[in-house]
């Protein structure tokens, strides 16, 4: 049975021995940040912590909740990530059904399908106790990551948004400086979809006002978490992919002061606008690419109510030099999406992002190669796939070159190029975390084509074949072996 909370993905983490209980004070500015930090990095990685008491405050904090391969699989309750691409690839296979006896074959896929939207309550435990008068956002202890930081940063948050043409939701995960006790920053990047539907509202102002409702979701169960970073269709709504992790619906309350709703079971909710007219700096920010995102305008987040538990949990995260708790993050998406991949390349049989390539940095892509230049066309499709168009650095490779050994690839790449012939430049949109573009999001990209090359592709020496021992030599030496005492 999936987790209905947070809470009880806690429980299962200590039952598990994956939760360390930290009693002593640890203040939220900066010490919290540095043993989490500390704690990430250590080879295995080290457990999820609960900080009992923050210094300060009475409200416990939960950071690196997902911070191994173990407990993202305890998050999403697999034995392994690829279980959940598994059951993608399953729903991804289905063909038309050509007769009357093949539909209903497909009838309990369907009904399994249905029972994963989200469904509406009247009431949830995230309202037990509401706020409109009388509270700040700093009554719960959000975290100062790193020296330089523009302030304090909601980490984790669920923020919620509507298409104000559509009516749909988004629900994404953007960090919220603390600007004071009821306003915050809203970090929504040029191509995400919070800024999407900001930029709509702004410009039919004139029909909805000059404000645009959010609400904001801190601490629900992991799966639902975790479905607000991933890179879904714009349209395709994050509460439902959610169900489909947890396999059953994520029950959504309405909230008190916004038409929206939030999961009836976080810990935490804030209510509020942002002003279509208003932008306010935001930043620097100690960020998942080991240096200081610059400063820039971004929207102002006014905050009308909070609501939460009676005894809430404050879940947060830090992010920084890899690898740390949002590289097992975007590992997990990289196995859950790789079948997607493969719906519209089925050429590619494998791909990888390493943590040094601090996910948009550097892609590793293994496929079949069938024709001249085959390795281009993959290259061009992959820029041209949702968030993956910000890959700054392409390397493709032969579909039987392990892309999780980084030396291997290394190994293969290096000894298979011709730079001159073998590298490929373009321009695109660039993420904008990159600091290193000519321009603001925009700048350049690279493709590595290290596939053994065909006499098609002008290439009309001999390729050699890699060293290999004969298969009867390794068997008369396996024989040997406990002998030579080696």
């Amino acid at each position: 049975m999936s987790y209905d909370n947070l809470r009880a993905f806690v429980r299962a983490l200590d039952k598990a021995g994956e939760l360390k209980r930290i009693r002593q004070e640890a203040d939220p500015i900066l010490e919290i940040a540095e043993i989490t930090d500390r704690v990430s990095k250590q080879t295995p990685p080290g457990p999820a912590l609960l900080f009992e008491r923050p210094k300060g405050y009475r409200t416990p904090l939960l950071i690196n909740a997902f911070g191994s391969e173990r407990r993202m699989n305890l998050a999403l309750e697999v034995d392994r990530i690829d279980e959940v691409a598994d059951r993608i690839r399953v729903f991804l296979d289905v063909k038309s059904p050509q007769g009357l006896l093949e539909k209903i074959k497909m009838l309990p896929m369907l009904a399994d399908l249905g029972a994963f939207f989200p469904r509406t309550v009247k009431e949830g435990p995230c309202q037990e106790v509401v706020r409109r008068d009388s509270f700040s956002v700093l009554d719960f202890p959000v975290l100062q990551c790193w020296p330089q930081d523009g302030g304090r940063f909601i980490t984790l948050p669920l923020v919620f948004t509507r298409n104000p043409e559509t009516g749909k939701r988004n629900c994404g995960m953007y960090r919220m400086q603390v600007y004071d006790e009821r306003t915050t920053g809203m970090h929504w990047q040029l191509h995400k979809q919070g800024a999407e539907h900001f930029r709509r509202a702004a410009q039919g102002s004139e029909r909805t006002g000059n404000s645009m409702e959010v609400a904001v979701a801190i601490g629900t169960d992991p799966a639902t978490t975790f479905s607000a970073i991933l890179p879904l269709p714009p349209d395709l709504d994050e509460m439902l992919f959610a169900g489909f992790l947890r396999q059953k619906p994520v029950e959504m309350v309405p909230c008190k002061t916004v038409s929206l709703e939030v999961p009836a079971e976080a810990e935490i909710v804030l209510e509020g606008h942002v002003r279509l007219d208003e932008l306010r700096t935001e930043g620097p920010f100690g960020d998942h690419t080991g240096y200081y995102s610059l400063a820039e305008p971004f929207p102002v987040f006014h905050i009308s109510c909070i609501t939460h538990r009676k005894d809430p949990i404050y879940a947060t995260t830090i992010v920084g030099a890899p690898p740390m708790e949002d590289y097992w993050m975007g590992h997990a998406i990289e196995r859950i999406f790789l079948p997607l991949m493969r719906l519209q390349l089925p050429e590619v049989v494998d791909m990888h992002m390493p943590a040094a390539g601090i996910f948009h940095n550097l892609m590793l892509v293994a496929m079949r190669k069938s024709y001249p230049g085959h390795a281009r066309k993959v290259m061009s499709a992959i820029w041209g796939l949702g968030q993956a168009m910000f890959t700054k650095c392409i390397v493709v490779v032969d579909h039987d070159v392990n892309v999780h050994d980084v030396n291997e690839v290394a190994w293969k790449a290096l000894n298979h190029i011709d730079p001159e012939r073998d590298i490929q430049f373009t321009m695109g949109p660039i993420d904008q975390l990159d600091h290193s573009s000519r321009l603001p999001n925009f700048g350049s990209k690279m493709g590595i084509d290290a596939t053994r090359k065909w006499p098609e592709e002008g290439f009309t020496r001999p390729w050699p074949d890699e060293i290999r021992m004969d298969a009867a030599t390794k068997a008369r030496v396996d024989k040997m072996w406990k002998d030579l005492e080696l």
